[in-house]
């Protein structure tokens, strides 16, 4: 599996943990950024990066950080057909794949250390999308997009 990672200047540390993490477990993993702590990069830009990697199929999945996880996670959210989930504990990361269908996961690096946020990680991938009522229920989210004009939103 191809993983895009993201972040803004204030979480290059997290975000770098958490690609070691999952390179160790055979996780292809494709960094766009941002690379240095000293040059700002705002998280909108970071977050929208690679939620278009996703719906371009760059990538499978994507992991954002940023200082809480909430801005980089709105940001991604915006793009059509993406679906992401800021969490900062175990049982929420692998709802968030199981119920929400979510490509992306979101962290915050002022709200997590690096062994939670290893653990939450590995509980998102771990989780596998189930269908039935979480399937009809995603596919309601899908319909508001196509009501406000994304008729291309679907992504998987």
């Amino acid at each position: 599996m191809k993983v895009g990672f993201g972040s803004d200047h204030a979480a290059i540390e997290l975000k770098a943990v958490l690609i070691e993490h999952l390179k160790a477990k055979g996780y292809e993993c494709v960094d766009y950024g941002a690379y240095s702590a000293k040059e700002r990069v705002d998280y909108p830009l970071a977050g929208r990066t690679v939620a278009e990697a996703i719906r371009r199929g760059e990538v499978d999945r994507g992991v954002l950080v940023c200082g809480t996880g909430i801005g980089i996670s709105i940001a991604a959210n915006k793009v059509p057909g993406i679906r992401a989930g800021v969490c900062s504990d175990c049982f929420s990361a692998r709802m968030i794949r199981e119920h929400n269908h979510c490509q992306i996961i979101a962290m915050g690096q002022r709200v997590v250390g690096t062994e939670l946020a290893k653990m939450i990680v590995d509980n998102y991938f771990e989780a596998e999308e189930l269908g039935g009522r979480h399937a009809d229920r995603v596919d309601m989210i899908t319909q508001i997009e196509r009501d406000y004009g994304y008729a291309d939103a679907p992504v998987r």
